[in-house]
């Protein structure tokens, strides 16, 4: 299933299997002046490539290399023989795609391996110009694409919530933070997000900052709780009166205690 939403110049482009007249998990790309932001995940692809057929479409960047984010790629290039972009640290994994857990294929499904370029430092458009920022911490690798005079930022899955509970056991909460300083400290008038959920938070730098002082307090608050002697699951109780439910849909690979073991490592 896909929905599509216009906010200023940008057609949003919202996507997600359904089953049973419910969207598992939305993800969301974005066009602009004929760039596409991500190209979401290969159970919607047939369906993105349909809308794309009738819009203009020059190229594609994937903000970072997760199987939600990549899902279109193959059939895109295919379809409409166009440059795929992605970091350096990227473009590996997209090329030879990771063996994914079972709640992936069944939520997003197998990307087929593409082969994509590397991101120069800037994009530019017919009308706009974006900055290619690099945003590490939810994986390796990940970007932001900034468009300073218009102060979007599309930020992938940097930024989720302003106070996210359960996470991949490979997300450095440290550097997080430290992308997320870094959009702020941006030398735009405003900061506008394009969230890789679909969201679009008019206060970008407000929301940023809230998250950085979530996850700081988190870490604070669980170091105090392990100097006392509580394990990571009584800590991820006492943070979070229990488990995600997420966890066991995803056998552990999202969870609270991903989130309590990541802020306990974190020097933030």
């Amino acid at each position: 299933m896909i929905e599509i939403n216009h906010i200023e110049e940008v057609v949003q482009i919202r996507m997600g299997r359904e089953v049973g007249g419910q969207v598992l998990y939305w993800v969301a790309a974005h066009l602009v002046d004929g760039l596409l932001i991500d190209t979401g995940c290969r159970h919607t692809a047939e369906e993105l490539a349909e809308f794309l057929a009738g819009q203009y479409l020059k190229f594609a960047v994937n903000t970072h290399y997760h199987e939600d984010h990549v899902g279109a790629n193959y059939i895109l290039k295919k379809k409409f023989d166009i440059r795929i972009l992605a970091s350096r640290e990227s473009v590996p994994l997209i090329n030879r795609v990771p063996k994914l857990h079972l709640y992936q294929e069944v939520v997003w499904g197998y990307p087929e391996p593409t082969e994509v370029d590397c991101l120069p430092e800037a994009i530019e458009t017919n009308h706009f110009r974006f900055d290619v920022v690099e945003t590490p911490g939810h994986c390796k690798g990940h970007v932001a694409l900034v468009e300073p005079a218009k102060g979007w930022c599309f930020s992938g899955d940097l930024f989720v919530s302003r106070e996210p509970k359960a996470i991949r056991p490979e997300e450095d909460i440290a550097e997080i933070t430290r992308s997320m300083k870094k959009l702020v400290d941006l030398k735009t008038d405003k900061l506008i997000l394009f969230t890789s959920l679909g969201n679009m938070v008019p206060e970008g730098r407000v929301a940023l900052q809230s998250c950085i002082e979530y996850f700081q307090d988190l870490s604070h608050r669980a170091k105090q709780l392990e100097k006392k002697g509580l394990s990571v699951s009584a800590i991820r109780d006492e943070l979070f009166g229990g488990e995600s439910s997420l966890a066991g849909f995803t056998d552990g690979a999202f969870s609270a205690e991903n989130t309590v073991r990541a802020v306990l490592r974190a020097e933030i």
